[in-house]
C-alpha cells in the first residue's frame, strides 16, 4: 500500500497512553516505548507539573496528541481559543499527526464532557466535515478522526455509521483513527457484524488504531479502558491488521491504572499480529 499524507505512519509501531501514575517509572527507567499519546486537554495550560513532565517525556520519546473536546458534530463553532491553545501545544510536540473524536457533545456554548454518538445523516456529516477541514486547515498538521463506542441509536439515521464515518473523511478530507474496541462494543450493543464495518474503511486513511479494554454487563458492554484487551477484539485487530498493513497502534488504559510494565506488556500483544503480517506478506 502506498504511503500517504495518513497511513504513512508505519514506523511508529506500538504506542502505550501517558498516565501520570506512571511519570515517575517512565522517567527513572526509560523503559523501550514506541510512541506515548496524550490527552491534549491535559497539557493545555500555561506552566506547572503536567507540562515539566511533557518536556522530560519529550525529550526521549515522540508523542502523538490525542484531543477529547473538539466535538466536530456539534453545531456550535470551533472555540477559536481551544484551537490557539491546541496549536502551541502541537508546535511544543512536534505531533506528526492530531486526533479526535468524530462526535458531539456541547450545545450553544454549554459542554457535556461526554463524546456523545451523531446521528448518521447527510447534514451531520456536512457539518463535521466542514469543522474538522476548519481545524486542519488552522492547526497545520494532519487530523484524524476517531469513531467512538455508542449504546443508542437514532431513528433520524440516514446511513450506517461505517457509511457516515466513510462520508465524512471524504468530505473533510482527513485521517481515521480506528478504535477497534469501540467498533466491537458498538457491535454487540446494535447487532451489527463489525467485520463488516472493518471491511468497509477506506484503508488509505487510516492513520491509528487504538485498542482497549471493556465492561460487559447484562445488556450492553460498556467502553471503560480498564481491563486487559479481550479476545475478541484482539481478533477485530488481527484482521485490521490484514487490511491496513502495520499501523500505528495504541492502548488506553485509564481507569484501574495498573503498573506501567503490565500496561506496556499488554500493548506489546499487537506486535504478534502486526508481525503475522509482516511474514505472510514476506
Amino acid at each position: 500500500m502506498p504511503a500517504s499524507r495518513f497511513n504513512g505512519f508505519t514506523e511508529y509501531g506500538i504506542g502505550v497512553g501517558l498516565r501520570a501514575p506512571h511519570y515517575g517509572h517512565i522517567l527513572g527507567t526509560k523503559p523501550g516505548v514506541d510512541w506515548f499519546e496524550i490527552i491534549s486537554e491535559n497539557y493545555m495550560v500555561d506552566g506547572g507539573r503536567p507540562l515539566a513532565m511533557l518536556d522530560q517525556i519529550l525529550e526521549h520519546y515522540k508523542v502523538v496528541q490525542h484531543g477529547v473536546s473538539m466535538y466536530f458534530g456539534s453545531t456550535d463553532p470551533l472555540n477559536r481559543e481551544h484551537l490557539k491553545r491546541l496549536k502551541s501545544l502541537v508546535r511544543r510536540t512536534k505531533t506528526p499527526w492530531l486526533t479526535d473524536h468524530l462526535c458531539w457533545g456541547s450545545v450553544d456554548g454549554r459542554y457535556t464532557h461526554d463524546l456523545l454518538p451523531m446521528p448518521y445523516t447527510m447534514e451531520a456529516a456536512k457539518v463535521a466535515a466542514r469543522k474538522i477541514r476548519q481545524a486542519q486547515d488552522f492547526l497545520e498538521v494532519p487530523v484524524a478522526v476517531e469513531n467512538v463506542s455508542s449504546y443508542a441509536e437514532f431513528h433520524i439515521s440516514e446511513m450506517t455509521e461505517w457509511e457516515f464515518l466513510n462520508e465524512v473523511v471524504e468530505r473533510a478530507d482527513c485521517g481515521i483513527l480506528l478504535d477497534v474496541n469501540n467498533i466491537y462494543v458498538s457491535s454487540r450493543n446494535h447487532g451489527f457484524d463489525p467485520h463488516v464495518y472493518l471491511n468497509a474503511v477506506p484503508a488509505e486513511r487510516v492513520a491509528q488504531i487504538h485498542l482497549a479494554g471493556h465492561s460487559k454487563f447484562e445488556k450492553y458492554i460498556l467502553d471503560t479502558h480498564d481491563h486487559p484487551v479481550v479476545a475478541a477484539v484482539w481478533k477485530l485487530y488481527e484482521h485490521a491488521t490484514g487490511r491496513f498493513g502495520p499501523t500505528a497502534t495504541l492502548l488506553e488504559w485509564d481507569d484501574r491504572i495498573p503498573s506501567f510494565d503490565e500496561v506496556h506488556a499488554e500493548a506489546l500483544k499487537a506486535r504478534k499480529f502486526q508481525g503475522n503480517q509482516l511474514a505472510g506478506a514476506a
